[in-house]
């Protein structure tokens, strides 16, 4: 029996001082990247291009439109921005810099309202992530801020013969079963300042990676870094650098680097609720 006052599972209610939590974010960020001259955009709702954002097609909320062509609701904001911007705004717009306060859907019911950036045709990661950064400080957090780099594991994973999966799920019982030191050293290495160690022994395709997230570490400022380079994210467009900001099992926000139709750009998404719960508690 479904009561009244039941909403399914996985969709959001904000009320009273949740409500308030929620507009004082989206009014810090929204004015805090206004001010460093970013634009706002808001995507449709639906959209025929969610499966190219997606890693998981089952997620999406699929729908028909009027001549039957198979459409979902947003379950990602990224590509569609990037897409819009440049191929139906193209025109009309030169502005690289877009940020969106928008929800996501995911199947059956889940729903998640974001703070989103991309800059378009930027290659450059800490361009975005000192604005992540300033939101958080804006709020008066300092969660732990991970970098990695996601072409770490996948070119173990063709050195070694590794499963991506081995990287996803972090399975150190494999990794040291190979009996690798260079490869031990890595499980390890939580600090930037502890890269120059490993660089005199890592193999060569390794060392400009390496060196990319050394360099990113060092224009940061930020209080609690630390690096993980062989973290590996189940992502459709993230290719290269890529940073979390997470909390015991919690994750604050998420972005990198990535490709849309050739074009290269950086962007993150920080995550509302999980803020909200956070400042709430």
């Amino acid at each position: 029996m479904v009561f009244e006052h039941e909403i399914p599972e996985g969709s959001k209610l904000y009320f009273a001082e949740t409500a308030k939590m929620k507009r004082l974010i989206e009014t810090k960020a929204s004015t805090l990247l206004s001010d460093a001259g970013f634009e706002e955009i808001l995507t449709p709702l639906f959209s025929y291009h969610q499966h190219q954002s997606v890693s998981d097609e089952w997620e999406l909320i699929r729908l028909g439109d009027s001549k039957n062509h198979s459409m979902s609701l947003r379950a990602d904001s990224t590509i569609d921005v990037v897409r819009i911007v440049n191929k139906r705004l193209g025109g009309n717009t030169e502005h690289k810099k877009w940020f969106y306060i928008q929800p996501v859907y995911r199947y059956p019911a889940i729903e998640q309202y974001q703070v989103g950036v991309e800059i378009i045709d930027e290659t450059n990661l800490s361009v975005a992530l000192t604005q992540a950064t300033r939101i958080l400080n804006s709020l008066e957090m300092s969660p732990l801020l991970q970098i990695s780099n996601i072409n770490i594991p996948r070119i173990l994973s063709e050195m070694l013969g590794l499963e991506m999966d081995d990287f996803r799920h972090v399975n150190i019982e494999k990794l040291f079963s190979l009996d690798i030191e260079w490869l031990r050293r890595l499980v390890y290495i939580q600090h930037p300042n502890e890269i120059d160690t490993v660089l005199e022994i890592v193999p060569e395709q390794l060392k400009g990676e390496l060196i990319k997230i050394k360099e990113l570490c060092a224009g940061l400022e930020y209080p609690n870094v630390v690096i993980a380079p062989l973290y590996y994210a189940k992502m459709l467009y993230y290719d290269e650098l890529f940073f979390r900001v997470i909390e015991e099992n919690e994750v604050y926000a998420m972005g990198g680097r990535y490709k849309s139709d050739e074009t290269v750009s950086v962007g993150f998404a920080i995550y509302t609720d999980a803020l909200i719960e956070a400042l709430h508690t």
